[in-house]
């Protein structure tokens, strides 16, 4: 199993895994219009997020995570925000989803970031169980909210 940086000859394996993160959430897959964002602001002059795959012995990606940097007045520091972190079903076990999440936390503490925030929805205890074992601990004070335009 390897990590490496996602690239455009390898974006349609991304995109597929994004289809596959949103069937198993039964959210609508990305139309269209929005993989074209995707690529555009992945490999744009503006990279608005940062991407990995997680890639086994034969050639196959079976896993991804997204990342961006936020920031924090308080610590006066960035925070890495880890938006996605999928693995396949098929895959799960295999050690791809702890090597993309240690990916992402050291480079996070590379960059200076004050900490490293992100999301889980509250039925997934696979997750949740993952980020645990991986000293994740749930924010209980902090509730999310949205504005969907």
């Amino acid at each position: 199993m390897t990590v490496q940086p996602l690239t455009e000859d390898r974006f349609n394996d991304f995109v597929e895994l994004i289809y596959a993160l949103a069937d198993y959430e039964t959210l609508p897959r990305p139309d269209e219009a929005a993989v074209a964002r995707l690529r555009e602001d992945g490999f744009g002059p503006t990279a608005r997020y940062h991407a990995l795959l997680a890639i086994d012995d034969t050639g196959r990606a079976v896993g991804y995570a997204i990342w961006f940097e936020t920031y924090s007045s308080f610590l006066a520091r960035p925070t890495m925000y880890l938006e996605d972190l999928f693995v396949l079903e098929d895959a799960r076990g295999s050690g791809a989803g702890g090597r993309l999440f240690d990916y992402v936390q050291t480079l996070g503490a590379q960059r200076g970031c004050g900490r490293m925030d992100w999301q889980v929805l509250d039925w997934n205890t696979l997750a949740r169980d993952f980020y645990h074992r991986r000293n994740g601990r749930w924010q209980k004070d902090w509730l999310s909210y949205r504005i969907t335009y």
